[in-house]
């Protein structure tokens, strides 16, 4: 790939993401001089949010590392792999693996907060997981009752992903979890869930089936 050709991944109303290529370096850049204008100030603090993300994940295997923050585009290392809707890991291993991952990341004092798709967790060569996509994540850095809230709905969805394709290895515990969603995401499927979904497939072309977004006309 040329460094004059960005391969397009996705592009909405938040921007576009890219892989291009910089003194002979395959990343990941995030374009947020792309975004619709009403959309530019909710891109920026995405953006940022990614960038605070990334900064305090520095040096864990699994996570990209940030290259790169002025405002206007983030650059965050390329991990090459496939999404999990396309490579259905079915081994123990990945769930495993995925199980620490997760864990070093709530060390960090971080949540991702959007692993419930599928596209955000990448089955790399080795079969490995990694992670991606931090735009939503928490970077407040204080661990109590909503930090812990929201770790364990960060292990439910990852746990979810573990029982469409690996159902035979979740343990009792495991399961006792996946049957009791914390309060807050019983009320949100409840009642904002349906109108999230509107919002993020009408105004910002989301689909939580395909997680790529779709190219904007």
């Amino acid at each position: 790939m040329d460094a004059a050709d960005p391969i397009l991944l996705k592009t909405d109303e938040l921007g576009c993401i890219e892989i291009v290529e910089r003194d002979g370096v395959r990343m990941i850049r995030r374009d947020v001089r792309a975004a619709r204008w009403w959309a530019w100030l909710a891109a920026h603090r995405a953006a940022a949010r990614e960038a605070r993300a990334l900064t305090r994940l520095a040096g864990i295997d699994g996570v990209p590392a940030l290259l790169g923050w002025n405002g206007r585009e983030l650059l965050r290392s390329y991990i090459a792999g496939a999404p999990m809707q396309q490579a259905r890991p079915r081994g123990r291993g990945y769930y495993r693996d995925a199980l620490r991952l997760l864990a070093r990341l709530h060390r960090r004092g971080i949540v991702h907060n959007d692993l419930a798709k599928e596209p955000n967790w990448l089955v790399r060569a080795d079969g490995r997981p990694a992670l991606v996509d931090f735009q939503l994540a928490w970077t407040r850095g204080r661990r109590g009752r909503l930090f812990r809230l929201l770790a364990r709905e960060d292990l439910r969805h990852l746990l979810k992903h573990k029982r469409t394709y690996c159902a035979g290895a979740l343990s009792a515990r495991q399961r006792a979890i996946l049957d009791t969603p914390a309060a807050h995401s019983r009320l949100w499927r409840a009642t904002g869930k349906r109108l999230y979904k509107l919002v993020a497939r009408r105004v910002f072309g989301y689909w939580d089936n395909e997680g790529n977004g779709r190219v904007r006309d």
